[in-house]
């Protein structure tokens, strides 16, 4: 229970089944009104959202501990639980902070118009807006691989058709590709939960964690599960999917899916290997993860420096941003001083990187509504013409450098110290290695941009408000960096066992 005045007391732990089905209810909502209602009802309820996931977070860091909500009253293994840490209620506020961002930016590019049929590309959008904010949320609050499973086929189901929005062959060849990627992700998932139940009897993390062991039965399991998780991620080598289905998607469906969606993949191997499997176990798994994703950053970040579209070379620097997160795992396992330091980087590395890439597809969309195309070598003296939105690129890229005083560079700072003082030189080598080349694939939009061009006309002049709100996202990432040390201690909040150990 948790006071809120000397009179009044509220079970804060009601929070977490609400902010789950808040989302759930607009969509069954926007389904029964129509059409032309769908775009109201999803913008609607987005204030609401954000109060939810702010209270949430509160509620976490007034208890200090992780609140954990028992649906019907029935304990697992009957039951089913859902759980807030740290963590997982700053991915919530940030899931509800670019959901609206996005949904607003599209306003004039999925906006039923009056007095004409309404039109089916709207009212996809929206429903489906709604529906990935919704599997986003029961991602981040799961704590059961099958509910997990069920929150991420939702997801899945949700985020493919966002790609072929315009029904364009090239992206419904990406869409379909996509799908193959993240069912054959979902088949190993399921494998491997259907593997754990039967050997030890229960689906909930708290409790397997208890009764797993290294055996070959769990090898197995976590095997598939990560195998799974991995393809829907987009890590190296099982990127293809990523890059096409952002070349012909919308600007906000591209900063949905990469701010945003593949994080929701990412934070389930975090469960696997962090929370759920034993100690010995996860030493040796995160070192594989950990050369995936130093593989991913130095391969994507050099795809990234030779595209010629920019959507395409945002989306390969997606490809090298999520290496970073796989390579901090193996400093955020076992009990050793540098871990906490490990575990802040790890996290605010997923949350700047959300914000500085949703304002940078959402400023790429208006570039490309200005010139008429996203053609980087034709770009000479775009910021005289589209000056707030190369800014919106800008310090996203500041962020994916690593520069101060951006999150970036605080998170790639925690974690580079933590490789350091580990011992685990080769991967401080990595993360030096990828600044730099993030370095370079940001030069290469910027230093055209700010060259003196005379005769460039825009076609269209991007819209105010939705430079704003890409400007909004890359001012988040930035300011991000100056958080005070209390965001380091609430990101620890009910962190895995060995974290928790440190900070006691």
């Amino acid at each position: 229970m948790f006071a809120l005045s000397p009179t009044s007391t509220v079970d804060v732990n009601a929070l977490l089944p609400a902010i789950v089905m808040l989302p759930v209810a607009a969509l069954l909502l926007a389904f029964l009104l129509g059409g032309r209602r769908t775009q109201g009802t999803a913008l609607l309820v987005t204030p609401f959202g954000i109060a939810l996931a702010v209270a949430l977070a509160c509620a976490v860091w007034r208890s200090d501990r992780a609140l954990v909500y028992v649906l019907g009253g029935w304990a697992p293994p009957l039951g089913v639980a859902l759980r807030a840490d740290g963590l997982s209620a700053v991915m919530l506020v940030t899931t509800a902070l670019i959901i609206p961002a996005t949904g607003f930016y599209a306003l004039d590019l999925f906006r039923q118009p009056r007095q004409t049929p309404e039109a089916r590309a709207p009212f996809v959008f929206w429903t489906l807006l709604l529906a990935v904010w919704a599997a986003l949320n029961g991602v981040f609050l799961g704590w059961d691989l099958f509910n997990l499973y069920v929150a991420l086929e939702m997801l899945t189901f949700a985020a493919v058709p966002l790609v072929c929005l315009d029904g364009r062959a090239a992206t419904l060849v990406a869409a379909l590709r996509y799908l193959l990627f993240a069912l054959i992700g979902s088949a190993l998932y399921l494998l491997g939960a259907t593997l754990l139940y039967g050997a030890y009897g229960a689906l909930d993390i708290g409790l397997l964690s208890e009764r797993i062991r290294p055996e070959p039965a769990a090898w197995v399991a976590l095997a598939a599960m990560t195998a799974g998780l991995l393809a829907k991620t987009a890590l190296f080598p099982l990127h293809l999917w990523l890059p096409p289905a952002h070349a012909g998607a919308p600007p906000p469906a591209s900063a949905i899916l990469s701010a945003l969606v593949v994080k929701g993949s990412f934070f389930l191997v975090l469960r696997l290997w962090l929370n759920l499997a034993p100690p010995q176990m996860a030493a040796s798994a995160v070192q594989l993860l950990a050369a995936m994703g130093a593989a991913a950053i130095l391969v994507g970040s050099v795809l990234a420096l030779r595209q010629k579209r920019l959507k395409l070379l945002i989306a390969y620097s997606t490809v090298a941003q999520i290496g970073y997160l796989f390579l901090a795992l193996p400093l955020a396992v076992g009990a050793r001083p540098w871990f906490a330091a490990a575990w802040v980087g790890l996290a605010l590395q997923a949350v700047s990187h959300a914000f500085a890439k949703g304002a940078m597809f959402l400023s790429a969309g208006l570039i490309a509504e200005a010139l008429g195309h996203d053609r980087i070598a034709e770009f000479r003296g775009l910021g005289r013409i589209a000056a707030p939105a190369v800014l919106a690129f800008g310090l996203g890229g500041l962020s994916l450098m690593g520069l101060p005083p951006s999150g970036g560079f605080t998170a790639k700072w925690l974690l580079l110290t933590a490789a350091i003082d580990s011992g685990q030189w080769l991967w401080a080598l990595v993360m030096v290695a990828g600044g730099l080349l993030a370095a370079g694939y940001v030069y290469r939009v910027i230093a055209p941009a700010l060259a003196p061009a005379d005769g460039l006309t825009p076609i269209k002049t991007p819209s105010r408000r939705r430079t704003a709100l890409a400007l909004a996202l890359a001012i988040v990432a930035v300011m991000l960096g100056l958080a005070p040390p209390q965001f380091g201690t609430f990101l620890r909040i009910g962190a895995p066992d060995a974290q928790k150990a440190l900070l006691k």
